[in-house]
């Protein structure tokens, strides 16, 4: 989960600080950037990530573009509000002694700017921790598979362990953050050195967590993961070891039918199997108890 919140607003950054500098410099620009990221900004969570997976597939990918684009608007505005609302005083007297448009943005500009920047990059950080938790949807891990997987369970205590570390954690970014505010730009600038180090490892981290042994790459919802007619019984009477992924039922059909994944925890009578041209395993060692389906209500019928 920190990782792709991490990952996401160093992109966030990387893109929205020079795009913000940008439109500072070239006001006529300012409306039609903010605007479209405005209108990215409005679109629901689980519709970005549902328009991310024909795109990018499932997974860690789609998860972070999602994240990367959540995080601009408050970046990219706080950068031109920032900039622009320097005293035209200070810029006077800057250009006055000589400074050229280089020496004025990095020297004057961005040095007093940096407070109100950096609390965009706050705002970032929080609303990516809490977004984030919607990326178990597109099979991309976090905090979110317990929350979703308490809910499908109906269990409070599963739903709790997700949401209480995700509160947490956006309360530590956003004061960890707070303390490079308060340092002010010389903090800064030596972070432009560390910053890059770490998203390499970042980078290079998850790509080999995602390097996986098996051949089989599986996808299991929240509900059949902890049950005994399900991936437990699969481990325990097949030995089926394949570390499925946690995926919603909502997606897991079409990612098999584009063969983002190889095997799913379906429904043998759902419509999008035939649809999709998908095999139905045998059951020769009988998990799995016959299921029937029957209209049922809270009350006895009088």
């Amino acid at each position: 989960h920190l990782g792709l919140t991490f990952l996401s607003l160093i992109l966030a950054v990387i893109i929205g600080l020079p795009l913000g500098i940008l439109i500072a410099r070239k006001r006529k620009l300012s409306t039609p950037v903010l605007g479209v990221a405005g209108i990215l900004q409005t679109i629901p969570s689980i519709a970005l990530l549902g328009f991310m997976i024909p795109a990018f597939g499932i997974g860690a990918k789609p998860a972070i573009i999602a994240l990367l684009i959540y995080a601009l608007l408050p970046i990219i505005r706080n950068t031109y509000t920032g900039i622009t609302e320097v005293n035209p005083t200070v810029i006077e007297a800057a250009t006055a002694m000589g400074m050229n448009r280089s020496q004025l943005l990095f020297k004057v500009k961005l040095p007093l700017a940096m407070p109100v920047i950096i609390a965009g990059i706050r705002t970032a950080a929080v609303i990516n921790v809490g977004v984030a938790t919607l990326a178990s949807f597109v099979a991309a891990g976090g905090l979110g598979e317990f929350i979703f997987g308490g809910i499908s369970l109906n269990n409070t205590n599963m739903i709790l362990a997700g949401a209480i570390p995700a509160a947490l954690l956006a309360v530590l970014l956003d004061q960890t953050i707070a303390v490079v505010q308060r340092s002010g730009y010389g903090l800064f600038q030596k972070l432009k050195y560390v910053v890059p180090a770490i998203l390499i490892i970042i980078g290079a981290a998850y790509l080999l967590t995602s390097v996986s042994g098996n051949k089989i790459k599986a996808g299991f919802t929240p509900e059949f993961m902890g049950r005994q007619d399900g991936d437990l019984g699969l481990r325990s009477v097949y030995g089926l070891n394949v570390n499925p992924v946690v995926v919603n039922d909502a997606i897991m059909y079409k990612a098999a039918y584009e063969k983002e994944l190889d095997l799913i925890s379906g429904y043998s009578t759902d419509g999008r199997i035939k649809a999709f041209d998908l095999y139905v395993l045998n059951d020769d060692k009988k998990i799995f108890p016959p299921y029937y389906a029957a209209p049922a209500n809270s009350t006895t019928p009088s």
